[in-house]
């Protein structure tokens, strides 16, 4: 079984409502927010090396190594081999500003988009306009309703109410 597979069966067996969820997932965001911080806190070093490598360097275990990257995994400039990976594999956490706050967005992840670091990578202006866009794309936008009488939209040339509105 590869390590990520060990990671999401361990991780999401606990329920999140349950005291022992909430405790492991509040101690992993904990974890988590650490090393987004070292690494938003340092933009021109790219991290890399094998998984176990990694863990050592941001002193976290090797599970909640393999569950930080499935989490930046989407937010990489090459994504890493995660569905394989051992903990010798070689990995890099070379990521995509942009990309990776949309994908905070994306993700609800409140407590890591608004780190104290962004200041320094992207300008209140940019985070904005990502933080819309990212909110607009889970926007249902409705057309205008077509009326009875108006011409069907399908190109026949009948009336709405006698075509398509049947």
């Amino acid at each position: 079984m590869s390590l990520l597979q060990e990671w999401r069966e361990y991780a999401y067996s606990f329920a999140e409502n349950q005291r022992d969820g909430r405790r492991f997932w509040e101690d992993y965001f904990e974890v988590e927010t650490g090393i987004y911080e070292e690494i938003l806190s340092n933009p021109d070093t790219v991290y890399s090396g094998t998984v176990e490598e990694l863990a050592d360097k941001f002193d976290v275990s090797l599970a909640y190594m393999v569950g930080f990257l499935d989490g930046i995994n989407d937010s990489l400039v090459t994504p890493n081999p995660i569905e394989d990976m051992d903990k010798d594999t070689q990995v890099s956490l070379e990521y995509d500003k942009e990309k990776l706050y949309y994908n905070m967005v994306a993700n609800k992840a409140e407590w890591l988009y608004e780190l104290p670091q962004w200041d320094d990578l992207l300008s209140v202006e940019r985070r904005e306009e990502l933080y819309k866009e990212c909110k607009l794309a889970n926007t249902v936008i409705k057309g205008k309703k077509i009326g009875r009488n108006e011409p069907c939209p399908c190109g026949s040339g009948k009336k709405y109410k006698h075509c398509c509105g049947k």
